[in-house]
């Protein structure tokens, strides 16, 4: 079964590259969330050895399910959120239920500024900017994990395109007078009637 960025391709289009934010940001999400169910998780066991029939406990085992849900989502969210390269865009995507889907297109992308700190060196992320010539103008990707990997792909696979448009043969422009003489010549043979032949010349005429 084909998944959601799957159906989102075109014919003849590949994914590239998916990336997402660093998992700092997951874990910055997930932190407080997961200090309160391991604070819960430590009442609740003093509570079962000093107070084993008291409904607090049982009350304590509900509560900690709310954490737990919040960390679930933070999960989802994060997993959910993906900036995909493909051999004919860039595309964000995020949102568990309901998506929200941008692209640019590559033959759009103008330029493309990379910003690393020190940290984001020493760990692998940093915020990509895309600069388009769509009505977006400027795609931001904040802290995402291998900035230096997507920065590359991205602009591998711009250049890979125009070069592959460069290379596409154009079509060719057909000899509009050597046509018309080819009917006159008919014409005079009796093939075509004069009716027929001015009708033909005048299509023809009207390509140039």
């Amino acid at each position: 079964m084909a998944t959601y960025l799957e159906r989102l391709l075109g014919e003849r289009e590949k994914i590239l590259f998916v990336a997402r934010q660093h998992w700092f940001m997951l874990l910055q999400s997930i932190l407080p969330e997961l200090a309160l169910i391991i604070l819960l998780a430590i009442l609740i066991s003093v509570g079962w050895v000093m107070w084993p029939a008291s409904p607090f406990v049982a009350l304590g085992y509900l509560i900690i399910l709310l954490p737990l849900i919040s960390l679930l989502r933070d999960v989802l969210v994060w997993a959910n959120h993906q900036y995909v390269i493909t051999t004919h865009r860039v595309i964000q995507i995020f949102g568990v239920i309901n998506k929200n889907v941008t692209d640019s297109s590559l033959e759009k992308v103008n330029d493309v500024k990379m910003e690393q700190s020190f940290l984001g060196r020493l760990f692998g992320y940093g915020d990509i900017e895309i600069l388009t010539a769509s009505e977006l103008g400027v795609n931001r990707f904040t802290r995402i994990g291998d900035p230096v990997r997507f920065k590359t792909t991205m602009l591998n696979a711009k250049e890979q395109l125009e070069t592959g448009r460069a290379a596409e043969p154009q079509a060719a422009t057909p000899d509009i007078p050597a046509l018309i003489a080819q009917l006159d010549a008919l014409r005079k043979q009796g093939v075509l009637s004069v009716a027929e032949f001015e009708q033909k010349k005048a299509e023809l005429l009207s390509k140039l």
